[in-house]
């Protein structure tokens, strides 16, 4: 279990990423949805001990994070947005070299460890060429090979599948719930249907807070009655979005669908629509953003 008591970051010139982050995390794939800027990356870095928090509490089982981070990385694998590679080192070799950093310092347990998670992530037929000559599905395979060594029981992807192709996607899809099945796997993502698709619990970080929290599926029930649509001519859209909190547009033949939040009846032809998560998360920020505007007039 993952768990994370007050957590607060402040940045140097003053920027406050994380704000009283309190959440527990267990077993399986949990799914951390939020926005750009929302303050997911520097909440995963600062679970990875890649930068200590200005305050709060992590633990993980036994493990004071903050207090003892060796052990915590120990333990952990982590595919960060963006990472680097050696410009000309095959796949296999990369793998071996991380594996020694890792601590994996047997030959044999080396090679048996690269060959299996070259085959776990089906890159074995290109183990010989340059990691930096890989597409983007291939390198995010890598990064999820590199975190595996040592079978860690914390595993962390930032973004893992920004930019991927369908085919990709469904196959790093496939690869991250085998993996989510006995260990802690925080995916987080500003993509609705990565969560959707994969994450039996899940929360919403905006403005460096957990806005929401709990079972996707719990989450879209809750959220009755509060969501409601309409189509209209588009050149109406201002006139809507000044009366009432828009949370989403769309075409269809040739007119605009737009769903609103609202806690009772808004009436105006407005039906009300049973919705899914992106409806959940979209009114999470919309509630989010009415939330800090109210803060920053009292």
């Amino acid at each position: 279990m993952l768990q994370l008591n007050g957590v607060e970051h402040v940045y140097p010139n003053g920027t406050r990423a994380l704000n009283g982050v309190t959440i527990s995390i267990g077993k399986g794939m949990f799914g951390l949805l939020g926005p750009n800027g929302a303050g997911k990356s520097s909440l995963m870095r600062t679970i990875a001990t890649l930068q200590t928090p200005t305050a709060g509490e992590i633990r993980f089982g036994d493990i004071d994070v903050l207090r003892d981070p060796t052990r915590l990385r120990a333990t952990l694998g982590y595919l960060p947005q963006d990472f680097g590679v050696y410009p000309r080192v095959s796949a296999y070799d990369l793998l071996d070299h991380m594996a020694s950093l890792k601590g994996v310092t047997s030959s044999a347990d080396r090679k048996n460890t690269v060959e299996t998670l070259l085959n776990q992530t089906n890159l074995w037929n290109v183990r010989s060429k340059a990691v930096a000559g890989f597409s983007g599905g291939m390198r995010q395979r890598f990064g999820i090979a590199q975190a595996l060594i040592g079978n860690p029981a914390l595993i962390i992807v930032d973004e893992p599948t920004a930019g991927l192709d369908p085919e990709e996607r469904n196959r790093f899809y496939n690869l991250l719930v085998e993996i989510g099945e006995n260990v802690v796997v925080i995916l987080s993502t500003h993509i609705v249907d990565d969560v959707a698709d994969l994450c039996p619990r899940m929360a919403v970080l905006a403005a460096g807070r957990i806005q929401l929290e709990g079972a996707p599926l719990d989450l879209i029930k809750r959220s009755r009655g509060t969501i409601w649509a309409k189509t209209i001519e588009r050149e109406r859209l201002a006139e809507v979005q000044a009366s009432h909190e828009l949370i989403s547009t769309r075409l269809l033949s040739g007119s605009t669908v737009i769903h609103i939040l609202s806690e009772s009846d808004p009436g105006d032809g407005f039906v009300p629509v049973e919705g899914g998560l992106e409806d959940v998360y979209l009114s999470t920020l919309v509630r989010s953003r009415r939330t800090a505007a109210a803060r920053q007039a009292a």
